[in-house]
């Protein structure tokens, strides 16, 4: 699938002169894969204009939900026939392993793509029960209403660089499915996943303005989150983005979905299956070199089991193999960028300094001297308040903490100020239940999981981890409003 060389606006590609363009690098090699235009202000209003045209003209929200669908089928089709193209894309910008790009960054997405185009239209009108109401006149009126639920609006998106194929259509598609039109800004780090969906969405003819791509630094961010054309906002990133974002949102009043930063808490009870335990602990902050931020990178572990857990678990983070992540036989590839990686050297000094003990990692590795690679990290001894307990460091790097009660542990499990994931292993199933109700997270795993990331299940957090929900009838809805039609009767 060739990229242009602009941004998408309009439905045309704009032409970019050489000085408004920004060399995208490979985060495992440090070479170049392509120059990536770059918007600016200027730009960035032009794309919000033609996203509210688009919108007030009724282009598109007007048009049915199928009619809508029958776009998005074409898009969905194009995207799956360069899925192995969009999938090297992964590997080379995001730095994802190549299993990980095609089962979880590829597959997944295109799966709940998928479920949206073969949901229906189910929802969108709700008859209320009718009423009698005596009238003046002796007789009885009868009433009812309808609620219709209706899009938003012009839907500004901006998505981060560590999944940003699939977090680009978790935000595009529900938001273009029920009617709005879309103004999409994805990582400086990652454009090209984005200008792949352009590319897709202009093959498939979706009508000027109703999705558009744009790039650029804080400028184009602010004119997003403040500009009063853009009637919500949906953002995944960091939790001091995120505030700075609702703030700069409040004036206008627009509606927000905020999918922010984690430091999820995995329970590994006393009864726990230790070879799955040690399994979820290792991926917990290994998977996609720890830039999740849904990742269990707090384990906490019974103290009856807590000397073995940890001898075993440092042998696994050692034997991970890091390397380049298009090698099938990597097990961990880079970070983004070597401020990424800077920063996951401050935390982990700042860990030794807070005098935890270093069990694993702590260092690049000394055989790969281009890209920004980091060893699995992991602390034993950690106290559950300092900075490596309590901060997204959103690197290879995960604490264990001990504990002797199940009390203590949903305690700790909430001592955070995120609230996003997290997960139980035990094989007291009722048990783990009854804890997971008990600890404050917009989700927990129990046993691993259900083995994938279920289409009908409502992605999201709480307290500095956001609000708003991802996937799902849910997801849907954060697109929609409410509006209520009442009749009476003759």
């Amino acid at each position: 699938m060739p990229l242009s060389s602009g941004l998408y606006v309009a439905g045309s590609f704009t032409g970019a002169a050489a000085d408004e363009t920004e060399a995208i690098i490979n985060p495992a090699t440090e070479t170049v894969i392509g120059s990536a235009p770059v918007g600016g202000v200027q730009l960035t209003h032009a794309a919000i204009q033609a996203a509210r045209s688009a919108f007030d003209e009724g282009v598109w929200s007007t048009l049915t939900r199928r009619g809508r669908a029958v776009y998005l089928e074409r898009m969905f089709g194009i995207l799956a026939a360069h899925a192995a193209e969009i999938c090297e894309l992964i590997i080379v910008e995001a730095g994802a392993l190549r299993s990980n790009a095609r089962a979880r960054q590829f597959d997944i997405p295109m799966k709940h793509f998928r479920h949206y185009l073969d949901a229906g239209d189910t929802g969108k009108v709700r008859a209320l029960a009718p009423e009698l109401t005596p009238t003046t006149a002796g007789t009885k009126a009868l009433g009812t209403a309808f609620v219709v639920r209706e899009p938003v609006g012009v839907v500004a998106a901006i998505t981060p660089y560590n999944y940003p194929f699939f977090l680009n259509l978790a935000k595009a598609v529900p938001a273009l499915l029920t009617g709005n039109t879309v103004v999409l800004k994805p990582s400086p780090y990652t454009p090209f996943q984005a200008l792949v969906l352009a590319a897709a969405a202009h093959e498939a003819g979706l009508p000027p303005g109703v999705f558009n791509v744009v790039t650029g630094g804080t400028a184009v961010g602010e004119l997003l989150t403040t500009d009063a054309r853009i009637d919500l906002v949906t953002f995944t990133g960091s939790d001091s983005v995120g505030s700075a974002i609702a703030a700069q949102a409040a004036p206008t009043l627009k509606r927000l979905v905020l999918e922010l930063g984690g430091k999820s808490a995995l329970i590994v009870r006393a009864d726990a299956n230790l070879k799955l335990a040690l399994a979820q602990a290792l991926r917990g902050f290994t998977s996609h070199a720890g830039q999740g931020c849904a990742m269990n990178t707090r384990v906490l572990v019974h103290n009856s089991l807590r000397k073995t857990f940890v001898e075993q678990l440092t042998a696994a983070a050692k034997s991970v193999r890091v390397g380049d992540p298009g090698d099938p036989a990597s097990e961990m590839g880079p970070l983004i960028r070597g401020a990424a990686r800077d920063r996951v050297e401050r935390y982990v000094a700042a860990g030794l300094q807070s005098g935890a003990t270093l069990k694993a990692g702590g260092k690049r590795p000394p055989d790969l001297r281009r890209g920004f690679y980091y060893e699995p990290t992991f602390f034993d001894d950690v106290d559950p308040d300092c900075a490596i307990a309590q901060e997204e460091i959103f690197g290879p790097v995960g604490v264990v903490i001990g504990y002797d009660t199940d009390e203590e542990a949903i305690n700790l499990a909430n001592r955070s100020r995120f609230g996003l994931r997290g997960g139980i292993i035990s094989a007291d199933v009722g048990r783990a239940y009854e804890m997971a109700l008990r600890i404050r997270s917009g989700g927990l795993s129990l046993n691993a999981g259900a083995g994938t990331q279920l289409s009908e299940g409502p992605f999201g957090g709480v307290k500095r981890s956001g609000y708003g929900r991802e996937l799902g009838e849910e997801g849907l809805n954060e697109f929609t409003h409410l509006k209520l039609i009442e009749i009476q009767a003759g």
